[in-house]
């Protein structure tokens, strides 16, 4: 039962961190502004976070990391 609980977890964090990553590529971004909820908007805005911080720490680590480079 756990290990089912964190596998879901970690999908909804890939999920988030591709949204993360579209949004960065494209500008594309998911309209949370018509999400007529507050709790709900709230709680997805949090979710995105979540992607957003994902991506940032795997950044990081990749930029520290000599098996990968810059190229522009």
């Amino acid at each position: 039962m756990i290990a089912k609980v964190v596998h879901y977890a970690a999908d909804a964090i890939l999920v988030s961190a591709v949204l993360a990553g579209i949004k960065r590529s494209t500008g594309l971004s998911v309209a949370t502004n018509k999400i007529e909820s507050d709790d709900v908007r709230s709680y997805v805005d949090k979710y995105l976070a979540v992607g957003e911080w994902a991506v940032d720490q795997g950044t990081a680590f990749m930029s520290a990391s000599q098996y990968f480079e810059r190229k522009r």
